[in-house]
């Protein structure tokens, strides 16, 4: 049995990966949030209850779980803040003895978001799509090594130093790019009341992670966005500015490669994308708009609709390499219901030759056709359903045509939004 899991996705985002957390999370001691920001948002449905989830990681709903924000998290402690108040009114217990948050987090201010919205505005049709939150600027300080971390807003001597370092060249940049300068007391008072609020979750949380897993104990790693969004190996540059690859989890996390563990892909069984950016099977018809509107594709932290589309296995292929992805859940099948026959592109056409494994160079390469085939569709709805034999044989072979087209095991199907709307075909822990 594995002692760590990684949980991610292998498209744009969006691919489930809050209710696979939350559904794994039962069996696991200790849940890590190892990169990203307050642009994630991910949705658990528990009991009919909906839960979106920001920073605070998706294993925070098993009472039994401990739950980690890793030093590569880039915090946004205000918004982190009222996420842990509206978790504790829900009567979800949020406090020092279930979560940790590092003390190493580069956090986003005020002027991060600031510099992230006129940059976007400055680019005109060459907007990335970014949600807007800061979080560019925030990686930019960080492997710049001019961020303020958490550790700052515990110590106003040490963030006024920072600051006045800082602000002057954020302030002409800020400046430059059509807006209004900030005031070191704007930024550094509400600043060090969020701090004392935070101080008593700040630790070594490289420390928790390694005790746990140095006493067998299950650990799972929780990604934010999907693979195709890495700053290294996503479509870049219309990325998010993390490293959201499983084998980062680790590196991020500040402990060792296991010696025992699994990457859990998480899949839906079409395929979606937030902002701007290559996606070579969008379609932007009836069948688009028919996914988006039955799946509820719009963003659970902006609510912009997602672009919609076929399946893509040579993409897939891809994401299943640069993750070495062990298993897969494939989510959304409920939402396929209804059509006579699933279009699924199962490779790219690129003058005279045919791609079964996609790189990203080649997303936006003009001339780049995906080859599309019909798999069987099936009729009735899948609501609920909990053991394969509850599908329709149609569906059944969607799922077992996959499995054996990407060579990896499907574990999990999803068939609705709440976390017992769940095949388990295999545990992911075993």
């Amino acid at each position: 049995m594995p002692n760590s899991l990684t949980i991610v996705g292998v498209q744009w985002g969006d691919e489930g990966k809050g209710k696979v957390t939350d559904l794994l999370a039962h069996d696991a001691s200790l849940v890590v949030r190892y990169q990203g920001g307050a642009n994630a948002g991910h949705t658990v449905v528990v009991e009919g209850r909906k839960v979106v989830l920001h920073q605070v990681p998706s294993g925070i709903l098993n009472p039994e779980a401990f739950c980690v924000v890793g030093p590569a998290v880039v915090v946004d402690p205000d918004t982190l803040l009222d996420e842990m108040d509206t978790l504790d009114l829900a009567g979800i217990n949020v406090s020092p003895d279930r979560l940790a948050i590092s003390r190493q987090a580069t956090v986003v201010l005020p002027y991060h978001k600031r510099l992230d919205t006129l940059r976007e505005a400055a680019r005109g049709a060459g907007r990335i799509g970014t949600t807007g939150r800061g979080i560019g600027p925030a990686y930019e300080d960080l492997f710049g090594r001019t961020g303020v971390r958490l550790a700052d807003l515990c110590d106003a001597d040490r963030l006024f130093a920072r600051l006045d370092a800082l602000l002057p060249e954020r302030n002409a940049v800020l400046k430059f790019l059509g807006g209004e300068s900030m005031d070191r007391n704007s930024i550094a008072l509400p600043a060090l009341a969020l701090g004392a609020r935070l101080k008593p979750f700040l630790r070594d949380t490289g420390e928790v992670v390694a005790r746990h897993m140095a006493e067998g104990r299950n650990v799972l790693f929780e990604s934010a966005q999907g693979t195709l969004l890495d700053v290294l190996h996503g479509t870049w540059p219309f990325v998010t500015s993390s490293l959201t690859v499983a084998p980062a989890a680790f590196a991020l996390s500040g402990v060792g490669v296991p010696a025992h563990g699994g990457v859990l892909g998480i899949t839906k069984a079409y395929t979606t994308r937030v902002g701007s950016g290559p996606f070579p099977t969008e379609d932007t018809g009836e069948y688009g708009e028919w996914l988006r509107q039955k799946g509820g594709e719009f963003g659970a932290t902006t609510g912009r609709p997602r672009r919609c589309g076929h399946l893509d296995l040579p993409a897939l292929r891809y994401a299943l390499r640069v993750n070495g992805v062990t298993a897969l859940a494939l989510t959304k099948m409920d939402v396929l219901s209804g059509l006579s026959s699933v279009p699924v592109c199962t490779g790219w056409r690129f003058g005279d030759t045919v791609i079964d494994i996609a790189t990203p160079d080649l997303f936006s390469a003009p001339g780049l056709q995906p080859i599309l085939e019909d798999w069987p569709g099936w009729a009735a709805p899948l609501d609920g359903a909990t053991d394969m034999a509850d599908l329709p044989v149609e569906a059944r072979g969607y799922v077992e045509r996959l499995e054996s087209t990407l060579g990896v095991p499907i574990q999990l199907v999803s068939t609705g939004s709440g976390r017992e709307s769940t095949v388990v075909r295999s545990d992911p822990w075993a």
